[in-house]
């Protein structure tokens, strides 16, 4: 199917009013859509409860990455400023978007105290790749120092202070990586939901994807011929793969909090195991993909024409899927990152 038609049948309306702009405060009284796919039931409740919904014995994944500041102030030697988007880095060059055009071979600085600077080495496709005078390690710490947070593009009413975007647009367990977005499934739980989980019995696990572009980026006619996305990397520590495979050995429910966990899972699996343990994935979940590992997914509603709402159609069924869209826009749940959310269990 060519890509105009293939995102026309991934379209739906939604009034703007519904499109969050803020979390909701507690994080967990977000709404909570649940569907259970055997029997079709439909249930609408609140985050905080949703330990009454999770099957006995279930596991529960995580993706532990940390978001960074990755929007920076810059302004260009020929006059005039810009803002640039972090993406990612190798050991030479640094991998941004641009909101205006830099000229290759252009030396750019920040737009703030300090002389870091960087020169445009080339451009591919949308992305500009910089040099920067500084060892290329330090690029975190220049990030948190100097970058706000990246908000996704669709929020442009945040009433929120910057302190509290960085506060509130992240998980409260986020603990190490180069995060551009959020795996805003996880906004929603607190620690105190997560120890009230754990003493029902439900086991709590972690693995760290660091997600990218695939927040941004619109879907190009390159991903449909080659069949992958952006690439991301991730990691799952050996005992933590261990104890997974057991528990889908066991047929335990593996419920993943998020698709970005979803990818993760999926791309380490091999036979119905997780193997590999690390690595970098550009895979392309659509209706039709042979899920292998995860059997359960906490989301949140996603933005048309999107490779996230691609994903949860093949794991709910994309008709199935979008009449419980329809539903939740007739109920006035909130939508995208800062907004309510659904369970699909098996």
């Amino acid at each position: 199917m060519e890509l105009a038609k293939l995102l026309k049948s991934y379209d739906y309306r939604l009034p703007e009013k519904l499109i969050a702009q803020k979390p909701a405060s507690p994080r967990d009284s977000a709404r909570l859509l649940v569907y259970r796919q055997k029997t079709k039931s439909l249930n609408f409740d609140t985050f905080k409860n949703i330990g009454k919904y999770l099957p006995k014995n279930a596991v529960l994944v995580f993706n532990q990455t940390k978001v960074v500041p990755a929007r920076l102030q810059i302004t260009k030697t020929t006059g005039g400023k810009a803002e640039i988007l972090y993406i990612s880095h190798d050991k030479n060059y640094i991998q941004v978007l641009s909101n205006r055009h830099l000229p290759i071979d252009a030396k750019i600085r920040l737009a703030a105290p300090g002389k870091s600077s960087f020169t445009v080495v080339k451009k591919v496709n949308q992305f500009y790749y910089l040099k920067p005078n500084f060892p290329i390690n330090k690029i975190k710490s220049i990030l948190e120092k100097y970058g706000r947070t990246p908000l996704p593009p669709y929020i442009k009413h945040s009433p929120l202070t910057e302190k509290q975007k960085k506060e509130q647009y992240q998980t409260v367990f986020a603990k190490a990586g180069l995060s551009v977005a959020a795996p805003t499934a996880s906004l929603h739980f607190t620690k105190s939901l997560i120890a009230k989980l754990k003493k029902q019995g439900i086991a709590v696990k972690y693995v760290t994807l660091n997600v990218n572009l695939g927040t941004f980026a619109p879907l190009r006619e390159e991903n449909l011929t080659t069949g992958k996305l952006h690439t991301e990397s991730y990691t799952i520590d050996k005992k933590t793969a261990r104890e997974l495979n057991l528990a889908r050995k066991q047929n335990r429910t593996i419920i993943a909090a998020g698709t970005t966990v979803v990818r993760t899972l999926e791309s380490a699996t091999k036979n119905g195991q997780l193997k590999t343990l690390s690595g970098k994935t550009q895979l392309f979940i659509q209706p039709g993909f042979n899920f292998q590992f995860a059997t359960g997914l906490i989301t949140n509603f996603h933005v048309p024409k999107s490779s996230l709402l691609m994903l949860v159609s093949a794991f709910a069924g994309k008709k199935t899927l979008f009449n419980l869209y329809q539903k939740a826009i007739t109920k006035k749940f909130r939508f995208f990152s800062f907004g309510d959310g659904m369970l699909i269990l098996p």
